[in-house]
């Protein structure tokens, strides 16, 4: 079984690890998003498209104060080749770091390897980290799905957004459109609301309203 002892709104637990850009550790992201994601193996072709998606998209992530880290059990050597050879055939250079965990520790940690899958294979997990290093979404794919990784950069941004302004995003959410107001906590607040939400047209009902907000959509 995974470890589910990490939940959203916990702390990621530090680690230190060797990377395709060298030496790194989590917490030199401090002030940064981060979305720390596992795939199972190098030179795998689900994983290949994955690294190639998430290094086209590695600079909206940046425009948002994210930044992308990658972890498999697989060598240094092995994270080195399969990425010069997504350059070759590409002319892409995956900006960002893959943690080699060889020994599967970080990986561990994290719940990324589950037994009931395959033990020696991360399965496809992402963590969105915020800029103070607590866990503010994860993600599970399975081994033979391919991760959407407009989802990603919307939930990101979704996060962000909603910290920001105190909202909420509505079903099918993406930057541009109106985010949820929270519920008024008295019941002068709901009479309000429901004035504004008449005059306004701004919502269904008192618990149900919405701002707009200068949102920029993606890309």
């Amino acid at each position: 079984m995974m470890n589910n002892n990490l939940k959203i709104g916990m702390e990621a637990p530090d680690f230190d690890a060797v990377s395709t850009m060298g030496d790194i550790s989590l917490s030199s992201y401090k002030g940064k998003w981060i979305v720390f994601f596992s795939h199972p193996n190098d030179f795998s072709p689900i994983c290949t498209t994955e690294i190639i998606g998430l290094a086209k998209a590695d600079t909206y992530f940046k425009k948002i104060n994210t930044e992308l880290i990658g972890i498999s059990v697989d060598s240094l050597n092995s994270h080195l080749a399969w990425l010069y050879d997504i350059y070759l055939k590409t002319g892409l250079i995956v900006n960002f770091p893959i943690i080699a965990d060889q020994n599967g520790v970080i990986a561990r940690k994290y719940g990324m390897i589950s037994n009931d899958v395959s033990s020696t294979e991360t399965v496809r997990n992402i963590f969105i980290i915020d800029d103070k290093g607590i866990i503010r979404s994860i993600f599970v794919y399975p081994m033979n799905i391919g991760r959407y990784i407009p989802e990603i950069l919307r939930t990101v941004t979704a996060l962000q957004y909603s910290d920001q302004n105190n909202c909420m995003t509505p079903a099918n959410w993406s930057p541009g459109n109106p985010m949820i107001v929270p519920p008024p906590k008295t019941f002068n607040a709901l009479r309000e609301r429901n004035e504004s939400i008449n005059k306004n047209r701004n919502g269904m009902s008192w618990y149900l309203s919405f701002k707009n907000l200068e949102t920029k959509k993606l890309e």
